[in-house]
């Protein structure tokens, strides 16, 4: 959904794995994975005495459980449904009850700020999970014009303060067989986040 300006300068490992993480976020929530993705994913290792690493592990297990056919029917009921999904990953409805509300408005002058686009033809408005994350890994790779040193704010406005609710709403979902660890993860990825930038979780 975000809109990248490459090319991106060399990153260490850590600041790599972060705009990994944050971009398979991003592209999981904005679609459902396809069969080619669903392969990689079981490949993934987790190490289980850490947050992280057991989220991935469980991501694996049900990526490996998991039909390409059967994750876009849950996705379909998860986030479009007949008239609506189970949930709505919008900033503005979890921090004020309602759709393009204040954080969306605030969301598009830190974009236009920044130098970020949406892609053309997307529908959703831009405090969208799954585009907050596509952004999120865009700055820390530096593939935008705004450079990685954003990334921490952007996190702290967009982001933190109620992300980690919607993943754990996706996780506890009637729906949600494969997005449950998709939950997991982005639950994950919100909390240590937040430790690293000193933030409350």
């Amino acid at each position: 959904m975000a809109n990248p300006v490459p090319p991106a300068p060399e990153l260490d490992l850590l600041e790599l794995e972060r705009a990994r993480l944050f971009a398979l976020l991003g592209r999981l929530m904005v679609a459902p994975p396809d069969g080619a993705l669903l392969a990689n994913l079981r490949g993934l290792q987790g190490q289980p005495d850490t947050l992280l690493g057991r989220a991935y592990a469980g991501l694996s297990q049900a990526a490996r459980a998991a039909k390409p056919d059967a994750v876009e029917r849950e996705y379909h009921a998860l986030f479009i449904g007949v008239g609506r999904g189970e949930l709505l990953p919008f900033a503005s409805y979890y921090l004020t009850g309602f759709l393009h509300e204040r954080p969306l408005a605030e969301l598009r002058d830190t974009l236009a700020r920044i130098g970020v686009e949406r892609a053309p033809g997307v529908a959703e408005p831009e405090d969208h999970l799954g585009f907050l994350c596509e952004t999120m890994a865009g700055l820390i790779a530096g593939v935008f014009p705004a450079g990685p040193e954003e990334a921490p704010a952007f996190f702290a406005r967009h982001i933190q303060p109620w992300a980690g609710r919607c993943f754990a709403d996706l996780e506890a979902a009637e729906a949600a067989e494969f997005y449950r660890a998709v939950g997991a993860l982005g639950r994950a990825a919100v909390e240590v986040e937040a430790v690293a930038a000193g933030l409350p979780a």
